[in-house]
């Protein structure tokens, strides 16, 4: 199968590696729009060749989509432009609704699937792809019904390959579970590394003090704006739901403090606990 990578970075890169590693890729197109990137790939071997847009989508049978969401809805309809009634065409971005809202009267809409593979990292580049990176993680396909037989049973092969479990869900839905247990994750992080930053003006006492609970709420932080502001954007109202709630919490919390209200505090970190009944399972 000839496969044509739209963004040959930390996803996209991790996908192409995957596919080549299992045999399902006989050749890999590389689009993008750094050469820095397509020529990092090609060391890498992640990609066979890199070609512009028209030729890479003609001449492929799949086309991947790894690019920032805000990008991805608005390229997404030329590529459809470009496919035939036997390509296929898939993204991989972490807000659905408005890429599935934008083509949903195309003509080809039915060639195209909307995936979500749930994994990431703070790394970006085709220098931090890994092949192994989406093992036992979760693949949500949305709108499966808006698809074609076909073109679905092809991308429901590559989230078998890509050694992921699979999960339907509608694009609405996608978009505010995530909002809950992944955006906030990263505003938070963001928040936090800011907060120590105002508020500790000494970086080698930051470093030598860091604990590693510290260095993991943080690590996320580190997530380039490139990807994340188009995706806070995307998914805004779901976002504020999430973020308005996050600020409550806070205030219980603060609220506890300031009125010496321990007993309630320990209710509050005893109701979190829960959490791990839910991770650890």
């Amino acid at each position: 199968m000839k496969i044509s990578i739209i963004g040959v970075g930390l996803i996209g890169g991790s996908i192409a590696l995957k596919l080549r590693e299992k045999g399902i890729a006989d050749f890999i197109y590389g689009i993008d729009n750094s050469t820095r990137h397509l020529d990092q790939a090609l060391d890498l071997k992640i990609i066979d060749a890199k070609v512009d847009m028209e030729y890479g989508i003609k001449n492929s049978d799949l086309v991947i989509i790894a690019i920032p969401v805000d990008a991805a809805r608005k390229l997404l309809p030329s590529v459809l432009d470009l496919v035939s009634d036997t390509q296929t065409v898939m993204d991989a971005g972490s807000t659905k609704a408005g890429i599935v809202a934008g083509v949903k009267d195309h003509p080809k809409r039915s060639r195209f699937v909307a995936f979500h593979p749930m994994w990431g990292t703070e790394n970006s580049g085709p220098e931090s792809a890994i092949a192994q990176s989406f093992s036992g993680k979760a693949g949500v396909i949305c709108n499966k019904e808006e698809s074609a037989s076909d073109a679905l049973a092809l991308v429901e092969k590559i989230v078998e390959s890509l050694d992921m479990h699979l999960i339907y869900m509608n694009a609405e839905a996608h978009d505010i579970h995530t909002a809950y247990i992944s955006h906030i994750s990263h505003i938070t992080s963001y928040a936090l590394a800011n907060t120590v930053l105002e508020k500790e003006r000494e970086e080698d006492t930051i470093f030598q003090l860091a604990s590693s609970g510290f260095s993991s709420t943080v690590r996320l932080a580190k997530s380039h704006p490139e990807m994340w502001v188009p995706i806070f954007k995307q998914n805004k109202e779901n976002v504020l739901d999430v973020l308005n709630e996050h600020i409550t919490q806070l205030r219980k919390f603060k609220a506890a403090l300031e009125k010496e209200n321990y007993e309630y505090l320990g209710e509050l970190i005893t109701n979190a606990n829960k959490i791990r009944g839910i991770l650890d399972k």
